[in-house]
């Protein structure tokens, strides 16, 4: 399809999604002109296969943001942000993927396509990850030292969540080895672009995790006495103090940087096995 008829059909799909996503409550309004934005890009410049993988993170991880919400409610306080992703939040998980899509549309290298992939199957791990690692019956641990955390604290896993991230990355890369064909450039092996994109999207996913552990920016609640992603204030309206981790380097950075690095490690294992 000439670029110019698919950009605007693009704009019109991703209008329509950000629009059912601002209804259900999934995006603020900054989030929904984010999801606008990424979704352009990456219909409007990729096509349908680069699409379907967005749609696909999307809508899952919006419904699994609503699985037992209430439940999941009592743990708002440890992340810096609510289940309403705003522009920061749909930048940092759609825009390493939007800078591969732009990259091909620039330079039609597959090594591109299997970076998208690897970076949306990561974004994809570790929402599932934190979505239902956070309902596992046994207390999370610290990935750094297997100590023993409270739910919700950044770097904690379960298997439950580690099992999910796997799933979640499993997902974009079955979708992306079934996609394959609508990709011109791409001839190899469609279960090495699978077994590709699922362990890329699981080793971004625990990046992340070890990001959190290490050195994301927590806080400190004196009044509650707990630690917090939230800053400058608490749940309760308390002012924080920086705990640990690089004041800079917060949730949306960590995010950002797994999925390019989940990108990175993709394209790094194909190039090696092809």
């Amino acid at each position: 399809m000439p670029l110019y008829l698919q950009l605007p059909l693009g704009l019109a799909l991703a209008l329509a999604i950000a629009l059912i996503a601002y209804r259900r409550g999934s995006l603020s309004r900054s989030g929904a002109v984010g999801a606008v934005v990424i979704g352009t890009a990456v219909f409007g410049l990729g096509g349908w296969a680069w699409g379907i993988l967005l749609v696909a993170f999307f809508v899952s991880s919006s419904a699994l943001s609503h699985f037992k919400e209430q439940r999941k409610a009592a743990l708002a306080e440890k992340f810096s942000k609510g289940s309403r992703r705003d522009v920061w939040q749909t930048l940092a998980n759609g825009g390493a993927g939007a800078l591969c899509v732009l990259g091909f549309s620039l330079t039609p290298n597959p090594l591109w396509w299997v970076a998208y992939v690897g970076a949306i199957a990561t974004v994809n791990a570790d929402t599932w990850a934190t979505e239902l690692g956070v309902l596992s019956r046994s207390a999370p641990r610290l990935i750094t030292s297997g100590r023993p955390v409270e739910v919700g604290t950044s770097g904690g896993i379960t298997l439950t969540g580690t099992l999910a991230a796997l799933g979640g990355a499993a997902l974009i890369a079955l979708l992306a080895a079934g996609s394959v064909a609508l990709v011109e450039q791409l001839s190899s092996s469609v279960l090495l672009l699978f077994l590709v994109g699922a362990a890329a999207g699981l080793a971004g996913s625990l990046l992340d995790s070890w990001l959190g552990a290490t050195v994301q920016a927590i806080y400190f609640c004196a009044t509650c006495g707990k630690e917090t992603e939230r800053h400058p204030a608490h749940t309760c309206g308390s002012p924080t103090r920086p705990a640990r981790g690089w004041r800079w380097l917060d949730n949306d950075w960590v995010n950002f940087i797994s999925s390019a690095a989940g990108a990175a490690g993709a394209a790094l294992l194909w190039w090696s096995f092809t």
